[in-house]
């Protein structure tokens, strides 16, 4: 578990390439230093798909937005892939106005991410 003033990172493995961050708290200038950290570390350690649980994420500004689109393009430089997942309505609106939510999935609830994960099906 990884924490900083307003974040705390937790990680789970449901499969061998797969990795599930939930991001609990603010993302923001002062946080997202640990998030990027955290989730490009996840993906270098050979989990290349990932999934950020958002349900309980409080806060995101513009900021947190860069950092996914920066995540989502390590990942795919490594032949992996970001999903989004259970974003809360306030950060599910902002995925959509700024059209992040075109660039990356954002599904309602973790599990379907991961099941929708190539490395995720039997």
């Amino acid at each position: 578990m990884t924490h900083s003033p307003t974040l705390v990172l937790t990680v789970r493995h449901p499969a061998d390439s797969i990795a599930v961050l939930t991001v609990a708290g603010e993302i923001d200038v002062d946080s997202v230093p640990a998030l990027r950290t955290r989730a490009l570390e996840l993906i270098r350690q050979g989990r290349p798909h990932l999934v950020l649980d958002l349900a309980p994420v409080e806060f995101c500004d513009s900021s947190g937005l860069n950092a996914m689109i920066g995540i989502l393009r390590y990942a795919k430089d490594r032949h992996g892939s970001l999903s989004l997942a259970a974003a809360p309505p306030h950060l599910a609106r902002l995925l959509d106005v700024t059209g992040v939510g075109e660039l990356i999935p954002v599904l309602p609830t973790t599990a379907e991410a991961v099941d929708g994960l190539p490395s995720a099906s039997p």
